[in-house]
C-alpha cells in the first residue's frame, strides 16, 4: 500500500502500543510489590500471635530485598522524559593529562560496565581508540535495557579525579579529567530530517581485535554532517552496512541532543539566565588521595567508599539528582 497516511496512522498507532504496554507492565510491577508487602504482613502477624521469632532472619531479609524493590520502583517514576525508557549511547573522552587522562577513561568505563551488569543491562562497545601507553582516548558504547537513558543521562558532564598517579615516577599527586556524554538511541519514527547530500560517509579499515573480515575490509564507517561538523563512527559491528546503521543512529541522537541543547539555552535567556549550559562542566569529584571521597557537586551527595563507587555503585548519585530534578 503506498498511501502515506496509511503508514504514518500505522506508526502512530504502534507507538501508542508501546507506551500502553509500558504502562501495564508498570501496574503489573505495582500489584506485585503490594502483594509482597501483604504477604511479609501476614507472616510477621502470624509469628507475632505464635510468638514464633524464628522467621525474624527471614523477615529481615525480606524487608531489605523489598525495601531496595520498591526504591527501585519508585525512582522508575521518575523517569517521565521522553526518550527515558529507550536504550543509551554512552561517549567518554580523556581530557588534558595525558596518559593519566586516558587511565581515568578506562576505570571510568570499567565503572559503568559493572553498573550496567548489576543492572542485568547488556553492553555493547561501538568505537574505541586507546591510548598510545595505556588507558582509552575514547570509547563508545551501546546500553540495551529498559531506562538505560533516563539512568544514564544523570551521568552527563565532566569527572575528575585526583590521585598519586601510577604513571609518575616521583610520586607526585595529579588531577584528570573525563568528559561524559549521554544520548537516547531513538527510533526509527523519530522526525529527525536528514539530507543525504548534507553527509559526508568514509570507510576505513577497522582496528579491532582480528576476526575473519575485521582489518581486512573496510567495514569501518565514519560519518560527518557538514552543517553541523558533528562526526560520529562504529567499527566493531561485523559489516560496513551494520556499522553504517549503527553510525546513523548515533548521528541522529547527537543531532537530537543538540536541538534539545539550544531549546535549553532559549529558556536560560528567556528566564533571564547568564548560565551557560553545564555540559563540560564538572559534575563529580572522585579524590584517591590525600583522602577517600567520592562527591557529585550537583546534589551534595558524597560517600568516602570510593572502590564500591568505583565498581558500580552509582545508585546513591543517580538517585539523587532524579530527586533533585523532579522537586
Amino acid at each position: 500500500m503506498n498511501d502515506p497516511e496509511f503508514w504514518n496512522d500505522l506508526e502512530r498507532s504502534q507507538k501508542v502500543n508501546r507506551e500502553i504496554k509500558a504502562l501495564k507492565n508498570k501496574v503489573e510491577r505495582y500489584k506485585k510489590l503490594w502483594s509482597k508487602i501483604e504477604d511479609l504482613e501476614v507472616l510477621i502477624e502470624l509469628a507475632l500471635e505464635e510468638q514464633d521469632y524464628s522467621v525474624t532472619d527471614e523477615v529481615s531479609s525480606s524487608l531489605r530485598q523489598l525495601d531496595k524493590e520498591v526504591n527501585a520502583f519508585n525512582m522508575e517514576t521518575l523517569l517521565n522524559g521522553p526518550y527515558d525508557r529507550n536504550n543509551a549511547i554512552v561517549s567518554l573522552h580523556a581530557g588534558a593529562g595525558g596518559t593519566e587522562a586516558m587511565d581515568w577513561v578506562a576505570m571510568l568505563f570499567r565503572m559503568y560496565t559493572r553498573w550496567c551488569e548489576d543492572k542485568g543491562y547488556e553492553v555493547k562497545v561501538l568505537d574505541m581508540l586507546p591510548g598510545e601507553e595505556a588507558g582509552i582516548k575514547s570509547v563508545t558504547f551501546h546500553v540495551i535495557g529498559p531506562n538505560a537513558y533516563g539512568y544514564l543521562r544523570c551521568e552527563r558532564g565532566v569527572h575528575r579525579l585526583v590521585r598519586i598517579s601510577p604513571f609518575d615516577a616521583s610520586g607526585r599527586r595529579h588531577t584528570s579529567f573525563a568528559s561524559v556524554d549521554v544520548m537516547p538511541e531513538l527510533e526509527d519514527d523519530t522526525e529527525i530530517e536528514i539530507r543525504p547530500e548534507d553527509l559526508r560517509i568514509d570507510t576505513y579499515r577497522a582496528s579491532g581485535a582480528g576476526g575473519q573480515h575485521v582489518n581486512k575490509t573496510e567495514s569501518a564507517v565514519r560519518i560527518t554532517h557538514l552543517p553541523t561538523g558533528i562526526v560520529v563512527q562504529c567499527q566493531n559491528e561485523r559489516s560496513q552496512i551494520q556499522n553504517r546503521e549503527t553510525a546513523m543512529k548515533m548521528l541522529k541522537a547527537r543531532l537530537l541532543e543538540l536541538k534539545e541543547r539550544e531549546h535549553e539555552e532559549k529558556l536560560r535567556q528567556l528566564k533571564g539566565e547568564v548560565k551557560k549550559i553545564e555540559w563540560g562542566s564538572q559534575i563529580r569529584s572522585y579524590v584517591f588521595h590525600p583522602y577517600n571521597l567520592v562527591k557529585d557537586h550537583r546534589t551534595g551527595v558524597e560517600t568516602g567508599n570510593i572502590q564500591a563507587v568505583m565498581d558500580g555503585e552509582l545508585d546513591q548519585f543517580i538517585n539523587a539528582y532524579l530527586l533533585a530534578n523532579a522537586s
